[in-house]
């Protein structure tokens, strides 16, 4: 959850002279600002003039109570937290501060430690609300096209800069779903080649036996079904960029022949001996260390050097703090408008817990669960029960009771994989498995 900056505004409401003051020197002593009044009449005066986060109100006072307060609050003002304080506390008076807007609801007497914790957990709701009240606007244009404010996207964003204005090879590192092809074209496309053609290659999709071919083009004769000359993704990006993915999935010999494209500039279509010349700008991307397999000899020094002139890498989405919010408000309004429908609002509980989840599927899984919420919702608000079931709390779940043999053994090798980045023969040694063995059970487990 975002945390409060400790400057808001907070109006205590108290018929006590001992409690306004105990409240108002603890409450700056953390850096608040802080106004003090004995009536409901004083607190509506204030509220007037001055832009006021948080009021801390009792209950029991003369002529008017801190339950008017609170109608008259929730009837008149956003963006505004209450905490309701009380001496006489009781079940019932809990419930029905609670139902007309308080926030938290604090019983006489109370440490100070209780009081900062309620104060905090109250102003980090609001901030919460009113960041997902921008994000929810219309969201402004985005450096490259690429929605994100936080530091680590701020540092993506200069990256990018730097590398649009250059000519050297890009490595863009990161997880899956972070978003290495978009970062990709926001450098083609900033770049001199922008009139140019892009054309994004996953390395790792197509079969080894026609990588080549793709690649590099091929001569009618060249294999059997080859009826014709056809060029291939170089010659086509002549001039422009092209965007290799998952270059870590490509072989050996493969790899040899990127290296002369890197070194020479060149290349020579499957079935023919004419060396041709191209422009091109190559921008990989992977989400293995490339460095670690250089070390266990899967993947070529050489090319690893000629690749990683530049390098950007790009953070996991549970790195990127209120980027989830930000994310949220962008896709909610995204398909809300081609579902036709009007946009459905999130409850601070859901908010909180779609902060709070770790995505390991990052932007990508966070589009397909705000596209599907969006679709599937009939109600104007997405509360916590909407959300999909691995987000919620769930005994069954914290005990693993829910999922089959297979669920279980899927996610075991994840973490194996996770834990030494995407080396299948390290994983396959630390699960006692062989490498064969090991791409059948991934092959299952994406199936």
């Amino acid at each position: 959850m975002a945390k409060s900056n400790g400057n808001e505004s907070i109006l205590v409401v108290d018929d006590s002279t001992d409690t306004l003051e105990m409240l108002e020197r603890n409450l700056k002593s953390k850096g608040y600002r802080v106004f003090t009044v004995q009536s409901v009449a004083e607190a509506i005066k204030i509220l007037d003039v001055t832009p006021i986060d948080l009021i801390i109100t009792d209950i029991k006072m003369p002529k008017v109570s801190g339950f008017d307060l609170i109608e008259h609050v929730k009837e008149n003002y956003k963006n505004m937290e209450i905490v309701v304080i009380t001496g006489y506390p009781s079940i019932g008076g809990a419930i029905r501060a609670v139902k007309i807007g308080a926030e938290e609801y604090l019983p006489k007497p109370f440490t100070d430690d209780e009081l900062f914790s309620v104060v905090q957990r109250a102003l980090e709701k609001l901030l919460m609300r009113r960041t997902m009240r921008d994000r929810l606007q219309k969201v402004p244009s985005a450096p490259f096209g690429i929605i994100g404010k936080s530091e680590q996207m701020r540092k993506i964003f200069e990256a990018v800069e730097k590398a649009a204005s250059a000519s050297a090879t890009v490595v863009i590192s990161g997880e899956s779903g972070t978003g290495k092809e978009l970062v990709a074209r926001a450098v083609h496309y900033c770049s001199s080649r922008a009139s140019a053609p892009f054309l994004p290659v996953n390395c790792g999709s197509i079969p080894e036996n026609l990588l080549e071919s793709e690649l590099f083009g091929y001569v009618k004769g060249a294999f059997t079904g080859a009826f014709e000359t056809r060029a291939g993704f170089f010659q086509t990006a002549d001039g422009g960029t092209i965007f290799l993915d998952e270059i870590s999935e490509t072989s050996a010999a493969m790899q040899v022949k990127l290296l002369r494209v890197l070194q020479e500039k060149e290349i020579c279509m499957v079935g023919s001996r004419r060396i041709q010349k191209v422009d091109v700008r190559i921008l990989a991307a992977t989400n293995k260390d490339l460095l670690d397999l250089v070390k266990t000899g899967v993947f070529r020094e050489d090319l690893y050097y000629r690749l990683n002139v530049i390098d950007i890498d790009i953070p996991p989405l549970r790195d990127r703090g209120g980027d989830v919010l930000l994310l949220i408000g962008n896709f909610t309004s995204k398909f809300a408008a081609e579902a036709k429908k009007k946009e459905p609002r999130f409850s601070d509980n859901a908010l909180e817990v779609l902060k709070n989840y770790n995505w390991p599927g990052n932007v990508r899984e966070l589009e397909n669960v705000i596209q599907r919420l969006v679709i599937m919702n009939e109600e104007s608000i997405i509360d916590v029960p909407d959300l999909p079931s691995l987000m919620r709390s769930s005994i069954c779940r914290e005990l693993g009771l829910n999922r089959t043999l297979a669920e279980v053994e899927a996610e075991h090798i994840g973490y194996v994989l996770a834990g030494v980045k995407g080396n299948k023969t390290q994983a396959a040694k630390i699960l006692g498995i062989d490498r064969k063995t090991l791409r059948e059970k991934l092959k299952e487990k994406h199936s």
